[in-house]
């Protein structure tokens, strides 16, 4: 059990009390027919005996079940008389003493066993013969079948659920997080994505003890639909997203309920994650990667997870307006295609009717075919498949591609900086309007606002370079940036420039791949350039060698078979216009921009070596 809710029980009536350990109880008894394992069982055994603890602690008794018979005194025995031996056959004194205890014990037993019925079936009796004042105003909605279309107006965002609707009635749809049974009363928190709002009900002339017993009842994530009146909140209620109003219950009405056993209970998904709490020493519930994973469903419903996807909608949404508004066509390109994008490596080979396919590693050769066909300035969002065992925290096997391509007049930085300018559009449409959202993610994950400049910084790679020896690397001007220097350059950057994107201009051409345009004033660099956030790259674009003649020159300087790339090579012989482009994963983006440790946290459900499912 959580602080928070062994903090309840001590402010829990011993009726409260008693009912969860009688619910508890039938819990462990469920869990033994059902042959759960012994930790499992013995979790629950735990949570049982704690509640006894504060039930004693409550009453001064120990727990006892309902009409539990008392223990009979124990009568001190007589000193046993020696008795003369007995005929054969014929019992002795002090065996017909014996056996008349026992036909008195049976005989109490059983008037014992009759006491108990009679009282259970006046205890009965008397609740059935009670008057349910709020009978029609609670309990299981039938099963929606779409029978009918009733004349009730649901909220569908709690973030209305403010002081202007002071006193005025409502009816909401929401899953129940939490609840708790106080005496005649019970408070229960209703949750609608990311919204949360507080709701109590009590007995009163219109709800009745029975309606509060069946919704203390309710399982955690159950969806209800409740009719209740919205209350101004005399202090502001500090768990919950609308903090100055509370719902008074007058109806409840369960629409599709959960089963009572959660694999993972919302509250630790939610729970605040930090550097001192790994160091924290006693309860600190944590939800591992692998079990949010394995029960995805649940994790999603989280303020945190439910924040996340909604930043990366954004993302997608802000990077197709930008680009339309500078007269950018969309185009949606093949992802089943004759062969592999780029040389064969990390692709993912299928069957295809009787020969073989492959599934696309970008869709570079596609946008270019497109500025070939007189398109301009083209864009497309699509899955994109990796064939790469890379077990790391930002790779993935299928991920959504932002791809680009342009032509351009006279040099490739037009294009540089039209993509630079997107990305300043992107951060500001991020910082004005998901604020709340980014809010809600760093409240579970901490982290440094994202810092950019407007225009971007732009640095050449031999720059980079020498900051990075001026940190004590040693590395080459033609090498290229590992995994580490990358990091460290971002730190770097960010220390003297302020900014956590910026633009690596100028790589050099041999850790370019043959398509990229060389640097016409200097052969070992290229026209090439890449873009990080918060040190780490997301995206790699270039000048593409538009010329079918040059380009076969580098693909055997490249030593590469022509015959793969024949089709790629072909596109060109008709005439194309000199253009340039990239390609940015969006979960990575994500990440980065919220300052995630983990790419699996921006994919909705991420495929990777070791996961296929769910």
């Amino acid at each position: 059990m959580t602080p928070e809710q062994v903090a309840e029980l001590d402010n829990a009536a011993a009726e409260a009390i008693d009912m969860k350990i009688k619910n508890v109880g039938d819990l462990i008894r469920k869990l033994k027919t059902e042959k759960a394992t012994k930790d499992q069982i013995g979790e629950e055994v735990k949570v049982l005996l704690l509640l006894k603890s504060c039930y004693k602690k409550k009453t001064g008794n120990e727990w006892k079940p309902t009409n539990a018979p008392a223990e009979p005194k124990k009568e001190k025995k007589a000193p046993e008389k020696t008795e003369a031996p007995k005929a054969d056959g014929e019992k002795s004194d002090k065996q017909l003493k014996r056996d008349a205890k026992k036909a008195e014990k049976q005989v109490k037993k059983a008037q014992h066993k009759g006491e108990n019925q009679d009282d259970q079936v006046q205890q009965q009796a008397g609740e059935d013969d009670g008057v349910d004042i709020s009978a029609g105003k609670y309990g299981n909605a039938i099963m929606n079948q779409s029978r009918d279309k009733p004349d009730i107006r649901l909220i569908e965002n709690f973030a209305i659920l403010t002081e202007k609707l002071d006193s005025q009635m409502v009816w909401v749809r929401a899953r129940l997080h939490t609840s708790r049974a106080k005496g005649k009363q019970c408070f229960f928190v209703l949750r609608q994505q990311q919204y949360t709002v507080q709701c109590i009900a009590y007995v009163s002339e219109d709800v009745s003890k029975q309606m509060i017993k069946f919704i203390s009842h309710i399982s955690k994530e159950s969806i209800v639909d409740v009719h209740a009146e919205v209350k101004k909140s005399p202090e502001k209620v500090e768990g919950c997203t609308q903090k100055d109003v509370e719902l008074h219950v007058k109806q409840i009405w369960v629409v599709s309920a959960s089963e009572p056993q959660l694999p993972l209970q919302i509250e630790d998904a939610s729970r605040r994650v930090t550097a001192e709490d790994e160091s924290e020493e006693g309860l600190n519930i944590k939800v591992n990667q692998d079990t949010r994973l394995d029960n995805r469903i649940l994790d999603l419903r989280t303020p945190t997870n439910q924040a996340i996807f909604r930043i990366e909608a954004g993302i997608c949404q802000l990077f197709r307006n930008s680009l339309t508004n500078k007269g950018f066509v969309e185009i949606h390109t093949p992802k089943i295609i004759s062969a592999a994008s780029e040389g064969g490596a990390g692709v993912f080979k299928v069957s295809y009717f009787k020969g073989s396919a492959y599934l696309a590693q970008s869709p570079q050769l596609y946008k270019q075919m497109a500025i070939a066909g007189d398109f301009g300035k083209v864009f497309t969002v699509g899955g994109v498949f990796r064939a790469e065992d890379s077990n790391t925290h930002r790779h993935l096997c299928e991920f959504v591609g932002l791809d680009m391509e342009m032509s351009f007049q006279y040099h490739y930085h037009e294009v540089l900086d039209t993509i630079g300018d997107m990305f300043t559009e992107m951060f500001k449409g991020l910082r004005d309007g998901f604020a709340k959202e980014i809010e809600a993610v760093c409240q579970q994950y901490p982290m440094e606002p994202f810092k950019f400049l407007d225009p971007p910084l732009r640095l050449e790679y031999a720059e980079g370079v020498a900051m990075l020896k001026q940190a004590g690397i040693e590395m080459d001007e033609e090498d290229d940036l590992s995994t580490p220097n990358e990091k460290l350059l971002g730190r770097l950057v960010k220390a003297k420039y302020d900014t956590d994107f910026y633009i690596l201009d100028k790589f050099p051409l041999a850790v370019r791949p043959f398509y990229t345009m060389p640097d016409p004033e200097n052969p070992k660099w290229s026209n090439s350039y890449d873009m990080f956030m918060r040190g780490e790259e997301i995206l790699s674009g270039a000048q593409r060698i538009h010329d079918a003649t040059f380009l076969t020159e580098r693909a055997n300087h490249h030593a590469i078979e022509l015959d793969t790339i024949r089709a790629y090579i072909d596109s060109f012989r008709f005439g194309c216009p000199p253009h340039a482009g990239g390609g940015i994963g969006l979960e990575r983006v994500c990440m980065l921009y919220l300052g995630l440790d983990n790419i699996r946290k921006t994919s909705m459900f991420p495929r990777d070596p070791k996961r296929i499912t769910p």
